[in-house]
């Protein structure tokens, strides 16, 4: 165990080698997608003009994100030498720490990303996410920076709550990087291996179900690495991969889903403009296959 710690207590200050997991993870399933896809996704232009829409906005994901880093870092630290949080106050060995500070940061995935989807204004941020209408390994760091922001704040406040140490934090964002390549990746898995993974961890086709263009399956399957808050909370739903289409029904115009500064603007369109300029007939949804 006492490996497992040094390495994810200073991973935080390598980040070139943070860098090489995700890259490598986006590669590697990118790779797989090729190879066994779900769907045979028909691009507007190519699948790499769709996928540099989709990394410009991971690049300003990652910025917020590390210099949110700095705030993680110190508060952690002020957590241990204040003894505050779960990890403390039931005086956890290393493996507990590990356990209750994944559990905690994995809750606190679940909540930012149900709350953007109950809060309309939240969701006028999130919804971005939702607007790529050819979801594939890219999909999973699209995030417009409203809602990269929301996402630490929420992350830091279970931080907070956790007393979660630096080497539970790194395990966390480790597992979370390579869990939501992998969940998004267009990839088609055996379906009982599917199903068996889901009863523990997001699978591709559970979470493909939330990235479905209608509710109430949009309003599902909230979960970022683990299926259990979904489960227990009462979000899970199942959608056979064959009736999934993605996009969004209502919100927003599924033809500019890879127009960038449209999206950037787009939260900050006043609410009329956004009901006139934004709803589409259902007849007009351009399928995803």
């Amino acid at each position: 165990m006492e490996p497992v710690v040094t390495y994810f207590s200073t991973l935080e200050q390598r980040p070139l080698e943070r860098m090489a997991l995700l890259v490598g993870g986006l590669i590697f399933f990118w790779i797989i997608e090729g190879a066994i896809p779900l769907f045979q996704l028909k691009y507007r232009k190519t699948k790499f003009s769709h996928a540099l829409v989709n990394f410009g906005f991971t690049v300003i994901h990652l910025i917020i994100h590390t210099a949110l880093a700095v705030l993680i870092v110190l508060l952690s630290d002020w957590c241990r030498n204040a003894g505050f949080g779960l990890v403390y106050w039931l005086h956890a060995n290393v493996a507990g720490a590990i356990v209750i500070g994944v559990l905690a940061l994995d809750f606190s995935s679940w909540l930012v990303h149900w709350s953007m989807h109950q809060q309309p204004y939240l969701w006028r941020y999130h919804l971005i996410h939702h607007s790529d209408n050819k979801v594939d390994v890219t999909t999973g760091l699209r995030h417009h920076p409203g809602d990269s922001l929301l996402r630490g704040i929420f992350f830091l406040l279970l931080i907070f709550v956790s007393g979660a140490p630096m080497y539970s934090v790194m395990i966390y964002q480790t597992l979370v990087v390579i869990t939501t390549a992998f969940t998004h990746a267009n990839i088609s898995l055996p379906k009982k291996l599917d199903k068996g993974l889901s009863y523990v961890l997001i699978s591709p086709n559970m979470h493909k179900v939330h990235h479905h263009w209608k509710q109430p399956y949009t309003d599902s399957n909230y979960g970022a690495v683990f299926s259990i808050w979904d489960r227990l909370l009462g979000t899970y739903k199942e959608l056979d991969p064959s009736k999934i289409r993605y996009g969004l029904d209502r919100y927003y115009d599924n033809e500019k889903d890879e127009d960038f500064l449209s999206l950037m603007k787009d939260p900050f369109i006043k609410k009329r403009q956004r009901q006139d300029a934004a709803l589409i007939q259902p007849g007009k949804k351009s399928p995803s296959t």
